[in-house]
């Protein structure tokens, strides 16, 4: 009886590995994107053109319904295509070869106003400027 006691004593006390929840609503990657609205886009000059980034939007796209966009000003209407999420994987948001990014001329990209709509509804705006978002 004791060896039982104790046995079960020591397996309470041993921590069992916990099951990755998928983030994949508004209300689980709401306080993240808010949290991180600075590395929502990022814009790399390579070979010559202005690379412009999504990739962290894509990798909390499941919860989204919409990245909306618009460069130099211009209010953000032109919808950037995500892959749909695989609910049906360990990983739904996974990228798994879909475009992550605008090609622009060099130099061209000052400014981006983003807009993300979230799949309840809800929507929220960031702008940046290009020293804001360059990366090195």
């Amino acid at each position: 009886m004791r060896k039982s006691l104790s046995l079960a004593a020591v397996l309470g006390l041993v921590a069992l590995p916990a099951l990755a929840q998928p983030m994949t609503t508004a209300p689980e990657i709401r306080p993240i994107l808010e949290a991180t609205q600075s590395s929502w886009v990022a814009l790399r000059e390579y070979e010559g053109q202005d690379l412009l980034y999504f990739t962290h939007l894509l990798a909390w796209r499941c919860g989204l319904s919409e990245i909306r966009y618009g460069l130099n000003d211009a209010p953000p209407e032109t919808v950037f295509a995500m892959e749909p999420c695989h609910l049906d994987t360990a990983q739904p948001n996974a990228i798994t070869g879909a475009d992550i990014y605008l090609i622009e001329s060099l130099g061209s990209v000052q400014s981006v106003s983003v807009e993300i709509i979230y799949d309840d509804g809800a929507v929220a705006r960031m702008d940046y400027v290009r020293k804001a978002i360059l990366m090195p």
